[in-house]
């Protein structure tokens, strides 16, 4: 049998409506007292945005830092050098730097105990770019040829490891020492023979130049023995034993972000694009899609998941560094990287 619904009060009803005034007036106040409870995070970036930044961009964009309670405030350093003194002199919480810049500053005896908590580029792209046309058609063949070395490059570092390893004279490499404005622009003219960089720089910028892309010979040092890995998360060790919660968390959202750009590079790069001054987006387009490729989505990550490190990888890179570097003392894996951060294996995992 047909039951009729309650009948609803006047009363009910202008009590309803009431609570629904109340709530949409107090709204705002506990939104405001949740992010007053936000922890604040100073992110310093080694150089200004750019593709290889998305996951960063992505994690704010996309509220990933939100979802964790974080208030991530973003600065920009001029290089590994500037950020590492930064997260050391407690200027900034967490920072993008080279891996390999960080184990130098930490083979210093007296250094702070700055660690990396998350290893984003798994490949260093140190890379020989150079110009068939002038004669460099393998890595040998620089030999008795001029390769271009911008000031703080970072690649160059590694370059005697590498030419020892290969079987190459490094002596019979003349080195020209060269402003990072004029790298690719000396190399399009043919002032000199082939520039040491980064891969997804150089040679995209001398495509963008207009040198044919079959001209350009990219000698990627981890297709040649070298071990090293990348850019790296890292952390101001007060911070760390203050905040390791935070630190956690940051992490947790840099690995969402990480695994978003792989898989929807082009969606990152327009996001990306919003907070760059300038640049083009098919260029930061080919540079993500490289760095994807050759740098972040490596054989190592598909095995072992996003952001660690392999114990005797790091010890190759340690003995590499040590031909052009004296380590005063030599830093264990735990002295420059602290797993404690790292999500599970199972959410570090990337799934195509």
């Amino acid at each position: 049998m047909f039951k009729p619904a309650p009948l609803i009060s006047r009363r009910t009803i202008v009590q309803g409506i009431g609570a629904l005034g109340a709530t949409a007036f107090y709204a705002p106040f506990v939104r405001a007292a949740e992010e007053a409870t936000a922890t604040t995070i100073q992110l310093t970036l080694d150089r200004p945005i750019d593709a290889i930044a998305a996951p960063f961009v992505l994690a704010t964009n996309r509220g990933l830092y939100r979802a964790e309670n974080l208030n991530v405030a973003l600065q920009v350093a001029t290089g590994s050098k500037d950020t590492i003194t930064r997260v050391a002199a407690g200027t900034t919480d967490i920072a993008v730097a080279d891996f390999n810049a960080l184990i130098r500053y930490r083979a210093d005896p007296d250094s702070l105990p700055i660690k990396a908590a998350f290893v984003l580029l798994n490949r260093a792209p140190y890379a020989v770019v150079a110009r068939k046309s002038r004669g460099v058609i393998s890595l040998g063949s620089l030999e008795g040829r001029t390769l271009g070395v911008a000031e703080g490059d970072l690649a160059i570092r590694l370059w005697p490891a590498l030419a020892k390893r290969n079987g190459i004279k490094a002596s019979a490499v003349k080195q020209e020492k060269i402003s990072s404005a004029v790298r690719e622009p000396m190399l399009s003219a043919g002032q000199v023979d082939a520039v040491t960089g980064f891969s997804y720089l150089s040679a995209v910028n001398l495509r963008d130049r207009g040198i044919p892309a079959d001209d350009l010979a990219v000698f990627r040092f981890a297709e040649f023995g070298c071990a090293a890995y990348g850019l790296a998360v890292i952390v101001n060790p007060k911070f760390a034993a203050s905040r390791p919660d935070a630190v956690k968390r940051f992490v947790h959202a840099v690995t969402e972000g990480v695994r978003l750009t792989i898989r929807q590079p082009d969606k990152a790069i327009d996001e990306v694009m919003t907070q760059m001054d300038g640049g083009m987006r098919d260029l930061e387009l080919a540079r993500l899609k490289i760095a994807i490729g050759d740098n972040i989505l490596t054989d190592d990550v598909r095995r072992d998941g996003l952001g660690g490190i392999d114990a005797a990888r790091f010890e190759a890179s340690l003995d590499a560094i040590a031909q052009d570097f004296t380590l005063r003392k030599r830093p264990a894996a735990a002295d420059v990287f602290d797993t404690a951060f790292l999500p599970d294996v199972g959410d570090r995992k990337i799934s195509l």
